[in-house]
């Protein structure tokens, strides 16, 4: 092609194509159905490329081509090419034909694209469901779609940059989270939070850098490109399936192909191990579900991995679990944790409280970070980031930032701007460095807190204990405001007697 394809082109075709579902069923759903046919899309035109690259090489060779093509990254059954299924759109069973080719393309790749049991990352989408509508309408449809899709060329060769399907990928998912609500906070966090989270916990080439609640992947993804090389490894386990089926494409479309993206409860059932202990890890980073209920307090005390020493969380709020597991999963001497919380964690009393005061009396945390409102999809509630740090060493003081103020307001979300980034990032390495001092503050910003401080305070990490953003309402002129309300006690009175005056010539 004489125009390589951009990545907005690719985004304006499959945005298109959600038309295709728009009224039929909710965006939470069909996100799915788009995400695997570009997924599918992807994995054919690779595959062509490919192909006609062996056969020049090898001379028209079919069979030489054949044996060369089993090695590379897909095997791609000629049912399960979008070709095939291209040309056979008009059939009546076009939906079963469909869920054929995803269940072969498993198939053919089950160390791939199959879970631990067995489970294909396709399990839980159907092509041929009821749900898209009767016999008729499903097949209109689909035959849409397929023809939308059609105009898409992923081909390698032709792509403007290596990364663009994945970019891709990762501008549809944030789309498709605006539209989904609630349901957003399952799959995606915000790319500005992502990107603030991989800076503060930036990994070092050579690091494992694990997501024990990865959402459709995009902040583990994040947290490896800010590595600088590809010299690093990606860990990630989700429990919603068809999270889980995201996180996989995205991976593979992002060229993370050696990336292990387990599904399963994290914290019933965790899937990254050694041996009988759980793997370690340099950077551990997550968004975990604000406060879930009945993560599994029940078993959390006979836990085979010991992880809840600390304490038990309460059943209804699993915050400090996901963020124990997370400590517990971090390698001793160097480990990193960064994690999104609800404000509660900071404060909240009880089990929690225990909780937190021995991660804070083991030197462990190194910063609470404010948050503005309105960023995550599906809540409006602010939220914080807490850094831990286990090779904190000898500086046992502690960061509070307050960013809650410094963003962009949007219509219906806030952003944080890079310039906003920046400064928390910035104030958080001159505090990491060693160039801030107990007590050093910017005013109205953040403040560097000692151990004596947190335990005067209880352990209560309540940002505004900390920073003081209270600002001094301007001091009220008493006589002038008297002089006031006299004038217009007397305009009043003036009306009033006009008013009498007309009343009366009215004959009332």
């Amino acid at each position: 092609m004489s125009t390589p394809i951009k990545q907005q082109d690719i985004n304006r075709i499959v945005w298109n194509a959600c038309d295709t579902f728009r009224g039929v069923i909710d965006p939470s759903q069909y996100k799915d159905y788009i995400l695997t046919m570009l997924f599918l899309k992807y994995v054919s035109d690779v595959n062509q490329e490919k192909r006609r690259e062996y056969l020049e090489k090898y001379e028209g060779d079919e069979a030489r081509a054949e044996r060369a093509m089993r090695m590379e990254r897909f095997v791609v059954p000629a049912n399960s090419q979008f070709s095939y299924l291209y040309e056979h759109r008009n059939e009546p069973n076009i939906g079963e034909l469909i869920d054929i080719a995803l269940s072969d393309l498993e198939e053919a790749n089950r160390e791939k694209l199959t879970s631990e049991d067995g489970s294909g990352i396709f399990r839980n989408i159907s092509f041929n469901s009821s749900n898209l509508g009767d016999a008729k309408g499903k097949n209109s449809r689909l035959k849409n779609l397929l023809i939308d899709f059609s105009a898409l060329d992923l081909m390698p060769s032709h792509l403007a940059g290596s990364d663009i399907i994945g970019d891709a990928y990762e501008y549809l998912i944030a789309n498709f989270a605006s539209d989904a609500g609630k349901k957003a906070g399952e799959f995606y966090t915000p790319a500005e939070v992502s990107e603030l989270i991989a800076r503060l916990t930036k990994s070092e080439p050579g690091a494992r850098i694990y997501d024990p609640t990865c959402g459709s992947g995009s902040l583990l993804i994040r947290a490896g490109k800010v590595v600088g090389s590809n010299n690093f490894r990606l860990y990630g386990q989700e429990a919603n399936g068809s999270t889980w089926a995201l996180a996989v494409m995205n991976m593979f479309l992002h060229g993370f192909d050696n990336a292990a993206i387990r599904w399963g409860d994290t914290i019933r059932n965790p899937k990254h191990k050694e041996g009988d202990s759980l793997m370690k890890f340099d950077t551990v980073v997550a968004n975990p579900p604000f406060s879930l209920d009945k993560w599994g307090a029940d078993e959390a005390a006979a836990d085979t991995y010991n992880r809840f020493w600390r304490g038990v969380p309460p059943k209804s709020k699993g915050d400090w679990a996901f963020i124990t597991h997370m400590l517990e999963s971090a390698y001793e001497g160097h480990g990193k944790v960064g994690v999104v919380v609800p404000h509660g964690v900071l404060f909240r009393g009880s089990s929690e409280g225990k909780i937190r005061q021995k991660t804070i009396e083991e030197n462990l945390l190194e910063a609470v970070i404010g948050l503005p409102v309105n960023l995550f999809f599906g809540t409006g509630i602010p939220a914080a980031i807490l850094i831990f740090n286990k090779g904190k060493a000898a500086n046992k003081n502690v960061l509070f930032i307050d960013a809650s103020q410094q963003y962009h307001a949007g219509k219906n979300q806030n952003k944080l701007r890079e310039e906003d980034l920046q400064k928390i990032v910035s104030t958080y390495e001159h505090f990491a460095k060693g160039e801030l001092a107990a007590g050093v503050a910017e005013e109205k910003y953040s403040y560097v807190v000692t151990p004596e401080e947190l335990q005067e305070n209880e352990y209560n990490l309540n940002i505004p204990r900390y920073v003081d953003t209270f600002e001094e309402e301007e001091e009220v002129d008493i006589p002038a405001v008297q002089g006031e309300i006299d004038r217009l006690e007397a305009e009043l009175t003036e009306v009033q007697g006009e008013m009498k005056v007309y009343l009366q010539k009215m004959g009332l």
